[in-house]
């Protein structure tokens, strides 16, 4: 027998902006339904790095950035758990002068958006992380980014959100969704549920699932290779990253560095990925290189996941133009640990007010309008 559920928002992925926006609804009294293949949490939203920085984002996301990152020194009281939140502040090397030209540009234009970063030279930064290899030549300090478990986050909102009343649906693929003339109706494994807004929060299955009401986007994979080492003494005091991207380092409070780069291994149909040894091994190297003192240090684990990525590399982020009531938040590329309480309460203020005081403009699906549409039934048989 198939479950009906009548709810006024549901919600399709259980990631952290999935679930943020479940809490933020409920607080305005709507009753939700979170439709998560997996488990809340398991997706990009717990894969990643963990870093929550303002510093080297898209200029157009940085209004957001920064709204979010007043959420995060309240984020554990919101939700009853520690989520190891810390305020390292971040740092981005550069191993160039031009490396140190671009550090430069981005500070000047970061200011236009109140984000006050710091230039330090190679003497201050060999000064504070004396550790550093010799290739650094300078770096710019953002100090009021930081890091957070990003295992932790998720499930959180998500206990929270069940906590408040809204209904978590975990290992309930989303199989068909359609308008109706009084919202949505919804299919899902042993489930049908009916609901006058829909959020497509399906993250790299995002663009499937606007794909099915006539909004072709080009989301593709994005699998980080990541490692952690065993405990160490706590030596890593920021949160690194480097121009060019390709390698970021921070120590947790256990002491585990967790580094990455490059990408693992990917399985489209499933939305599954895997690091490769190729990928660990040249990210074990390019590590090596900034923080020549991890040579002795054992890797316990790798791990990867499975993100979708725009061209752009920002967002979709905000209400259809095919379909009133729907509302869209994928393709964060990589880079949406730290948007994600954000983006909660912007999707609850789209449903409840329909618009946001946050710019979202840069972010709207149209921008994407004159691609070829996917053919009905390559959307039909789309699990989300």
């Amino acid at each position: 027998m198939v479950e009906r559920l009548d709810v006024d928002v549901a919600i399709v992925g259980g990631g952290t902006a999935a679930c943020a926006a479940a809490v933020a609804l409920r607080g305005h009294g709507l009753t939700v339904a979170v439709l998560e293949k997996r488990r809340c949490g398991a997706g990009a939203s717990g894969v990643n790095f963990g870093g929550v920085r303002q510093q080297g984002r898209d200029l157009r996301e940085l209004p957001l950035a920064r709204r979010s990152r007043t959420l995060w020194d309240g984020l554990s009281a919101l939700l009853g758990e520690d989520v190891e939140f810390e305020v390292s502040g971040h740092i981005k090397l550069a191993r160039s002068e031009a490396d140190l030209a671009d550090l430069e540009a981005y500070r000047l234009a970061a200011q236009e958006y109140g984000l006050e970063l710091t230039m330090l030279g190679a003497n201050a930064v060999h000064a504070e992380l004396p550790w550093l290899g010799e290739k650094v030549l300078g770096a710019s300090l953002s100090p009021t980014d930081g890091q957070a478990n990003p295992r932790v986050v998720g499930p959180a909102y998500a206990r929270l959100a069940r906590r408040l009343g809204a209904e978590i649906r975990e290992f309930t693929p989303v199989t068909g969704a359609v308008a109706t003339g009084r919202g949505f109706e919804i299919e899902a494994q042993g489930l049908t549920v009916t609901a006058r807004h829909l959020i497509n929060a399906a993250g790299a299955g995002g663009g499937l699932l606007a794909t099915a009401f006539g909004e072709t986007v080009p989301v593709t994979p994005l699998s980080p290779n990541m490692l952690v080492t065993e405990p160490l003494p706590y030596f890593i005091s920021r949160s690194i990253g480097v121009c060019g991207g390709d390698v970021y380092i921070r120590q947790t409070r256990r002491g585990n560095a967790i580094f990455g780069g490059g990408h693992g291994w990917q399985d489209v149909e499933l939305g599954f990925g895997r690091p490769t040894a190729e990928q660990s091994l040249d990210g074990m190297r390019r590590t090596l290189q900034l923080v020549p003192s991890l040579a002795q240090a054992n890797v316990i684990r790798t791990w990867s996941g499975f993100d979708g990525q725009m061209p752009d590399h920002i967002p979709v982020i905000g209400p259809s133009a095919t379909t009133p009531g729907l509302i869209h938040a994928f393709g964060f590329s990589g880079h949406g640990f730290q948007l994600g309480p954000v983006i909660g309460l912007i999707l609850a203020e789209l449903v409840t007010d329909g618009r946001t005081p946050s710019p979202i403009e840069p972010f709207a699906i149209t921008r994407f309008r004159d691609m070829p549409t996917a053919t009905s039934a390559e959307a039909a048989h789309t699990e989300h």
